[in-house]
């Protein structure tokens, strides 16, 4: 793993122990670096800033949509093209099962490789991407399977193609269209949930926050930027915004948080997609069992309730 600055302490001690674990004669050596390491760990992870979340929602090594839908839908089939234009790779989606139940999924993908990264837009959808979202969520309603959507963009393509070919009103139109979906909608931040190109796929009747991810109306570099003429004050930024999961559920933008492994899911992937497929099949299964005008209601009032402020 690639570890990030705040975590090179805590590195070194377990890069050492891989020196010393292969010395039967040094036991007593690697048992006490290991207290050292998990009392090291606590410290970090139990203390870190909105800054220092933001980069381990980020961090190169944090499981993608991509990993997420190989290892816990079954009998997944990719459909793509939003029939009007072209196929936008920064969004997977298609049709799947889990637990039993037949699913639509829509997903967010940054990629992983370098290559990979560009085929994908970095994660960020072209006006194509949600008209083909939308495509997916009429399947979704036409065969009564409930719809999961993985999230994670650092927002929708800000280039002059995508506004050419109507990137706000693809974005609104969808949000529209989850809104108004007559079928059971559940949605995950798996990593960085960035402005209305999150929002696009988010606006369902569960929405839930990896321990370690991060939702905004902006970035905090482009927060920074903005308010202070200077992106480097991210950090502070950070601060201000409020974004990770812990203040998305103080807040009520959440339902709820899916805890991760220590440090972030990269520190044990398979930990990690055997908690989100259970969680998911718990959540679906009592979806399913509201009735769906009741739950076209709660969704309604959800939406309502936030942003009001007492006086």
């Amino acid at each position: 793993m690639r570890p990030l600055d705040f975590e090179r302490p805590l590195y070194d001690i377990l890069e050492k122990i891989k020196e010393l674990e292969i010395h039967p004669s040094l036991r007593h050596k690697v048992e006490e670096l290991r207290r050292q390491a998990e009392e090291l760990r606590r410290d970090i992870y139990d203390n870190l800033s909105r800054w220092q979340v933001v980069q381990i929602a980020r961090h190169p090594d944090r499981l993608k949509a991509k990993d997420y839908i190989e290892a816990i839908f079954e009998d997944f089939v990719e459909l793509h093209g939003d029939r009007l234009y072209a196929d936008d790779h920064a969004i997977i989606s298609g049709v799947g099962r889990i637990g039993g139940m037949s699913v639509v999924l829509i997903a967010q993908e940054k990629g992983s490789t370098t290559t990979e990264k560009i085929r994908r837009n970095f994660g960020m959808p072209h006006p194509e991407g949600y008209r083909k979202a939308m495509r997916m969520m009429d399947v979704a309603q036409k065969y009564r399977m409930p719809i999961i959507t993985l999230v994670d963009t650092p927002g929708a393509y800000p280039g002059i193609g995508a506004e050419e070919r109507g990137q706000f009103s693809a974005i609104a139109y969808s949000i529209r269209k989850m809104l108004s979906v007559r079928t059971p909608t559940l949605s995950y931040i798996i990593g960085e949930g960035g402005s209305g190109g999150a929002l696009a796929i988010a606006v369902a009747d569960r929405v839930f926050a990896l321990q370690y991810s991060i939702y905004s109306v902006i970035s905090p570099e482009g927060a920074a930027s903005i308010l202070f003429r200077d992106a480097s004050r991210a950090p502070e930024a950070a601060e201000a915004l409020r974004i990770t999961a812990r203040d998305l559920m103080e807040l009520g933008i959440v339902d709820g948080i899916v805890e991760e492994p220590v440090g972030g899911n990269h520190w044990n992937p398979s930990a990690m997609l055997e908690t989100l497929r259970e969680h998911i099949i718990g959540q679906i299964t009592e979806l399913v069992s509201i009735p769906m005008d009741e739950l076209l209601e709660k969704r309604y009032e959800k939406y309502r309730r936030m942003g009001l402020v007492s006086t």
